[in-house]
């Protein structure tokens, strides 16, 4: 039950191959238009079309990561210049709350002493640190988990 004033969506040489098949006529059968040649010919331009399209893909995507990346060291950087105005207000803030008990020279000397020992207690950890490092690059020649002869 076809409506006749409704186009039909279906190509001609496809009804017309409908038909054929259904009559059981072999001849109308479609005969392949491809060699193996044109095959590989295909093959090899859906190959390079796709590796394009992975670089181009590749591409974009290292775009976008230099620019979040970017982004994430100016916030960075960002970030550690208000840390450090906040420690800076500390420092200032804990000689003005000393003042009054230990005067102002006493208060400066406290304050600047545990800046001291705190930069000290960091450069003794990055001392260890690197020695560390030293020997772990110190003892390549030797298997692992074997002590070095000193």
């Amino acid at each position: 039950m076809r409506d006749e004033g409704r186009d039909d969506p279906r190509p001609a040489a496809v009804e017309a191959e409908l038909h054929a098949a259904l009559r059981g006529d072999d001849a109308a059968a479609p005969q392949p238009t491809s060699s193996l040649i044109d095959d590989v010919a295909a093959l090899v331009e859906d190959g390079r079309n796709l590796f394009e399209a992975e670089i181009a893909f590749q591409k974009t995507r290292l775009a976008f990561a230099a620019n979040r990346s970017k982004s994430a060291v100016l916030a960075g950087i960002g970030a550690l210049a208000f840390l450090h105005l906040a420690l800076i207000a500390l420092v200032v803030g804990l000689v003005i709350a000393l003042a009054p008990i230990v005067s102002a020279w006493g208060a400066t000397a406290i304050v600047v002493g545990m800046l001291l020992a705190g930069a000290a207690l960091m450069l003794w950890q990055v001392r260890r640190s690197t020695r560390d490092i030293g020997d772990a690059f110190a003892s390549d020649a030797s298997p692992a988990g074997e002590e070095k002869a000193s």
